[in-house]
């Protein structure tokens, strides 16, 4: 079997596991060309013709190379984990390169991405589009050695501070982000979403629309380890940060066709965060400890003796949780797409930035998260 074929079939099974009932009523191939038959009719069902179109060839078949980017900033002054705390924390991850496949049918389908620079991690992505609605999940596992901390503690001498900004992690900084999104289109009959960002249909006419969408973030950072103490106990205790968003936005998208095959489109949406809650975990150290230490000042260890101590005998321990659930905060949402088809084969460029805030008293901090994209694929 060629392999697009094997492809085909691979994507069909995945998608239609979940319906072994209907297949054993009318087999396998019956379900197929039903469920194929019906997602061609919603691609284009209520439609204006004369401005989207459907490609004869329903696959789509993508090469992705992405570049992607994760900042978190906090600041915290007042009592944290039983104790006076003042930090800025704000953490930058070095832009990532990752490269993968995306797969679908008629914008239904599912996409991986490996890292090849930057990071170590990847990139889970589903998509379902239709003619009015969409629905796009993006799950993003990563660690990073040397991320820009940036913080400003009150551990820290102000003329040492600038040392502490990029620091090489002895272990890895773990980051688990999800965030998923969905919309519908208030002129879905004569501008389509989905020809700018999985190019399952084709835009014909210029024409934009208002749209409403929701949103949902989760991000877990986690750099608590006996090997970090030190970052731990200059960061007074912080180790762990968990963030739940829940948002909703109006905006408007533009797709822009200014010569056939070439499609250009902007989006931006206002997003009113509803559900804002961040949960920072504590620890304790013995750096304090070690710092009494004869050997930790003693002038004659090397720089290699010095280390192999010193981080072997770190050690961090739990010490509690506390969470902040915030009001009602503003963020937003923006995109922004370049595509041109010819024939079967179409080209791709599209970014996307999310900034959300969050704040609890004299917490308050920010999540922005971005990416860009650029993709070779083929109607299949």
């Amino acid at each position: 079997m060629r392999p697009m074929k094997f492809l085909k079939y691979l994507i069909l099974a995945l998608g239609l596991s979940v319906c072994e009932p209907l297949m054993a009523q009318g087999g396998l191939f019956s379900l197929v060309k039903k469920v194929g038959t019906m997602i061609d009719s919603m691609s284009v069902k209520g439609v204006d013709r004369r401005y989207i179109d459907a490609p004869e060839k329903p696959w789509q078949l993508i090469v992705r190379s992405s570049v992607s980017q994760t900042i978190v900033s906090m600041n915290t002054q007042g009592n944290m984990f039983g104790k006076e705390y003042s930090a800025n924390p704000h953490l930058k991850t070095t832009p990532a390169q990752y490269i993968g496949l995306w797969a679908g049918y008629r914008g239904y389908g599912f996409g991986y991405t490996v890292n090849v620079g930057g990071d170590k991690g990847s990139y889970l992505t589903f998509g379902a589009t239709g003619g009015a609605f969409g629905i796009n999940v993006r799950i993003h596992s990563f660690e990073n050695r040397n991320p820009n901390l940036n913080f400003n503690s009150d551990l820290i001498a102000e003329e040492n501070k600038d040392t502490w900004n990029e620091v090489q992690l002895t272990d890895p900084i773990h980051v688990n982000t999800v965030i998923a999104d969905g919309y519908y289109l208030f002129n879905g009959k004569k501008f389509s979403y989905a020809a700018a960002y999985d190019q399952s249909v084709i835009q014909k006419r210029s024409a934009g629309s208002l749209m409403a969408g929701l949103m949902y973030n989760y991000t877990h950072i986690d750099y608590a380890s006996d090997l970090n103490g030190d970052i731990i106990y200059m960061m007074d205790g912080l180790g762990r940060v968990k963030l739940w968003q829940g948002s909703v936005g109006v905006g408007y998208a533009y797709n822009w066709v200014p010569v056939r095959g070439l499609l250009v489109n902007v989006m931006a949406m206002p997003m009113l965060t509803f559900v804002n809650k961040l949960k920072a975990y504590g620890f304790t150290t013995n750096v304090e400890e070690l710092m009494e230490a004869p050997y930790f000042w003693d002038p004659d260890v090397s720089n290699e003796e010095w280390d192999k101590w010193f981080y072997g005998s770190l050690r961090v321990t739990p010490m509690g949780d506390q969470s902040f659930n915030s009001g009602i905060s503003i963020g937003f949402d923006t995109r922004m797409s370049l595509t041109y088809n010819v024939g079967r084969y179409f080209f791709n460029v599209y970014g996307q930035f999310n900034n959300i805030r969050y704040h609890h008293n004299s917490t308050n901090g920010y999540l922005n998260d971005w990416f860009v994209n650029a993709s070779i694929g083929i109607r299949l």
